[in-house]
């Protein structure tokens, strides 16, 4: 099996290194290409208005001067001599859960997997406090993510269909199981916007990333992570809503 390993937070972040160790555990056909610094919050987005640089850091080792969606693009239609089995993407620093994965690039670099065909796992490990930088524990996400990604491989999944899985924000040892869930949604907040002036005395604001509260809806993936269980919530790229389109499809009629 050929797995390609990317992620958001870029090719030097701790979640990355835990997330190789974790694919050499299920193949020893293993590529690296991510961004070559942090693109958090990139979303699905492409580097059109300047071009993108590829770095070679080793065997199968690669970075994307880009977001995590041009390093799967890279990687399948520059690096890669054929198209990997299995792209994970993380491990994210931080949660992805409910609508914060339409922000996410870790869950987007799966985005970009699933369109192209190929079965992708997006993986975060939440933490609990603010401002820890690079010393996020991972414990939970090391010790869990095989028995998570494991019945993932062969089950059966749609076209354009991603997994999404988030680990809690505990010791590995206090995890309470593994859960399916489906994606929820925090009570709306973007956090606080900070204002500051920069040395020669422009304005400049800086998105803050204050906790959101949220109402715990029963099978949601907040829900299991609050319950101290990993979540596993099955994401399709189909956005439309039928219902809505077939009563549309009616007003419009001619």
């Amino acid at each position: 099996m050929r797995i390609l390993v990317t992620n958001d937070d870029g090719i030097n972040a701790p979640g990355l290194a835990v997330l190789e160790e974790i694919a050499r555990e299920l193949s020893d056909d293993v590529w690296v290409c991510a961004p070559a610094e942090e693109q958090s919050g990139a979303g699905h987005s492409l580097t059109l208005n300047r071009p993108v640089r590829l770095h070679q850091h080793g065997p199968n080792r690669f970075s994307v001067s880009g977001t995590p969606t041009d390093s799967v693009m890279m990687a399948l239609r520059t690096v890669m001599d054929e198209k990997p089995d299995l792209i994970l993407s993380g491990i994210n620093r931080g949660a992805n859960l409910g609508d914060d994965i339409t922000y996410s690039g870790t869950v987007s670099a799966a985005i970009e997997g699933a369109l192209a065909g190929i079965r992708s796992i997006a993986l975060s490990q939440v933490y609990a406090k603010e401002g820890m930088g690079d010393d996020v524990p991972f414990d939970a996400a090391r010790q869990w993510a095989l028995s998570a990604i494991e019945p993932l491989l062969h089950a059966p999944i749609p076209a354009r269909t991603l997994f999404n899985i988030n680990f809690p924000p505990i010791n590995a040892s206090q995890v309470k199981g593994i859960r399916a869930a489906r994606q929820g949604f925090h009570d709306y907040s973007r956090g606080s916007v900070v204002e500051g002036r920069d040395p020669r005395g422009y304005k400049y604001y800086w998105f803050g990333l204050n906790a959101i509260e949220h109402t715990l809806d029963h099978g949601t993936d907040l829900e299991a992570i609050d319950e101290e269980y990993i979540s596993v919530t099955p994401l399709q790229l189909d956005l439309t809503h039928h219902e809505t389109l077939a009563a549309l499809a009616e007003r419009f009629k001619t």
